[in-house]
C-alpha cells in the first residue's frame, strides 16, 4: 500500500518511518528543502532514540523516501496523512489550522484517484469535516474520504508507542475508508492491539480529552506536593499510595516543575477554548493551565531560597533544560520560565543537557553551556536539577559537593533524597513535596 505523509515534523516522521516498517511504501513530504536534503542523507532532524536506525533500514529496503513534490507523493496513494503543525494561535488559544487547510487544498489538486485523507495532526472537533469541504471545493471531482487518526506518541518512547500502542483510534464515515485504515494497521491488529473505530468527532475529542486528563494528573500531584511541604508528608509516598489504587494508576503522578512539551500546553489551551466557544466551559482544564503556570514560577522561589534569598551574582548550575529526558524538545519546557527568571535576577547560569543545546542556545540567551555536570558545578553556589536524564540520576554527589563554592541543591525532579544530599556534604537541599534541610 502506498502512503503519503505530509509533514516531516515529530509526528509525521515517526509515523512515516513506522508505517514503512510495517511494509508499506511511504513517501514523506515537506516544503523545507533543507530538511528533505538532510533526510535523504540519513540525517534525522529531531532526537528520538532508535529513529535514525529504523529510518535507515527502511530507506535501504526501498520502502521509505522523501520529497518536496507533494503531487508525485499523492499520486496513486491509498492514504494521504496530514501531519503538519497545529500550534496555539496567538492571542486566543485556538489551534492554528492554517497548515492543515493549506495541505488539504494542495492534496485536493494532486488527487488522481480514490484516497483516504487522514488527519494525524491534533485538531479541534469538527476539523475533519472542514478538511472535506476544502478538498471538495478545490476539486469537486475528487473521489475521497476523510478520517481522523490522532497520535498518542510519547517523545523519547515514540517508536515503542507506535509499534505497541495502548490503542489506535480511527474516526471514519464510510466502510470503504474503514477498510483502508484497517489494511494500514493490519500488522497491529494481527497482534491483538486494539483498533478502535469511531465517528470523526469522537476521534478528535479523544485526543484532547486524554491529554487534558494526563495534564490534570500532573498538576494535581504538584498541588498535593505543595501541601505536603507544609504538612510534613512525603509526596513520593503519597504518589505511591495513590498509584496502587487500580482506579487511579501510578503513571503521571510524579511531582516536578510542571508539564511542558509539544502537546499538553497547546492541547489544554485548545480544549479550554473549544469549551468557551461551545458554551460548555472546561473549568477543570482552565484551572490546570493556571496552576501549571504557578508551579513553574514556584520553582524559582525554591532556587532563590537555597541561595539565601537572592540569586544576584550567584553561579547556578542547571542540569537539564528539555521538557523531559530522551528528547531535544524545548517547547514550553519549565526551563524556559525558570532560567530566564534566574538570569533576570542577576544569576550566572551554567547549563548542561545531553540534547537541549541545539534549540536551547536561541531560547536561553545569557547562559553558559557545559558538556559535563562536574565542570558546571565547579565553584557554583547552587545545583538545580530540572530534567531527569539518566546521566543525572547517578551523579557522584560527594564529588559535586566538594567542587561547589556552596554545596546547595534544588532537586526539582526528586531524583535524590535529603539523606543522600546530607551524606554527600550538601549544606542545603530542597525538592518537591518533601522536607528539605538547611533553608
Amino acid at each position: 500500500m502506498k502512503i503519503a505523509m505530509i509533514g516531516t515534523g515529530y509526528v509525521g516522521l515517526v509515523s512515516g518511518v513506522c508505517f514503512s516498517d510495517f511494509g508499506h511504501d511511504v513517501v514523506c513530504v515537506d516544503k523545507d528543502p533543507n530538511k528533505i536534503a538532510q533526510l535523504e542523507k540519513g540525517i534525522v532532524p529531531i532526537y528520538e532514540p532508535g529513529l535514525d536506525e529504523l529510518m535507515a533500514k527502511n530507506v535501504t529496503a526501498g520502502r521509505l523516501s522523501f520529497t518536496e513534490d507533494l503531487k508525485a507523493a499523492v499520486d496513486g496513494a491509498a492514504a494521504v496523512f496530514i501531519a503538519v503543525g497545529t500550534p496555539t494561535r496567538r492571542g486566543d488559544g485556538h489551534a492554528d489550522l492554517t497548515y492543515v487547510m493549506a495541505a488539504a487544498a494542495e492534496i485536493a489538486n494532486a488527487l488522481t484517484g480514490y484516497a483516504v485523507i487522514v488527519t494525524k495532526s491534533t485538531v479541534p472537533v469538527g476539523t475533519n469535516r472542514q478538511v472535506r469541504k476544502v478538498i471538495s471545493k478545490a476539486n469537486p471531482k475528487a473521489e475521497f474520504d476523510v478520517a481522523s487518526n490522532p497520535e498518542f506518541l510519547r517523545e523519547g518512547a515514540a517508536i515503542d508507542d507506535f509499534m505497541r500502542p495502548d490503542r489506535v483510534v480511527v474516526g471514519v464515515q464510510t466502510p470503504r475508508a474503514a477498510e483502508v485504515m484497517n489494511d494500514i494497521y493490519r500488522p497491529l491488529s494481527l497482534r491483538d492491539f486494539p483498533i478502535m473505530s469511531t465517528d470523526l468527532e469522537s476521534a478528535e475529542m479523544i485526543k484532547y480529552a486524554a491529554n487534558a486528563f494526563l495534564a490534570m494528573k500532573i498538576t494535581f500531584i504538584n498541588e498535593i506536593a505543595a501541601l505536603c511541604e507544609r504538612t510534613g508528608a512525603d509526596v513520593k509516598m503519597v504518589s505511591k499510595g495513590m498509584g496502587l489504587d487500580g482506579r487511579i494508576g501510578s503513571k503521571f503522578l510524579h511531582a516536578g516543575p510542571g508539564y511542558g512539551g509539544s502537546c499538553f500546553p497547546k492541547d489544554t489551551q485548545a480544549l479550554a477554548r473549544m469549551g468557551q466557544d461551545h458554551a460548555s466551559p472546561m473549568q477543570l482544564t482552565e484551572t490546570v493551565i493556571k496552576v501549571n503556570d504557578e508551579v513553574k514560577r514556584r520553582m524559582v522561589d525554591k532556587v532563590v531560597d537555597i541561595c539565601g534569598g537572592s540569586v544576584n551574582g550567584k553561579v547556578i548550575a542547571v542540569l537539564g533544560v528539555t521538557f523531559k529526558p530522551n528528547t531535544d524538545d524545548m517547547r514550553d519546557s519549565p526551563s524556559l520560565t525558570i532560567i530566564p527568571s534566574l538570569v533576570g535576577n542577576g544569576a550566572k547560569v551554567r547549563v548542561v543537557d545531553p540534547q537541549g543545546r541545539r534549540e536551547g542556545e536561541a531560547l536561553l540567551p545569557g547562559v553558559s553551556w557545559f558538556e559535563d555536570a562536574y565542570k558546571a558545578a565547579q565553584n557554583a553556589d547552587a545545583l538545580v536539577i530540572l530534567t531527569e536524564w539518566n546521566e543525572f540520576r547517578a551523579l557522584d554527589l560527594k564529588r559535586i559537593a566538594k567542587r561547589m563554592a556552596k554545596p546547595t541543591m534544588a532537586d526539582l525532579r526528586n531524583i535524590y533524597s535529603p539523606k543522600d544530599a546530607k551524606r554527600a556534604g550538601f549544606s542545603a537541599y530542597v525538592s518537591i513535596g518533601r522536607e528539605g534541610f538547611g533553608v
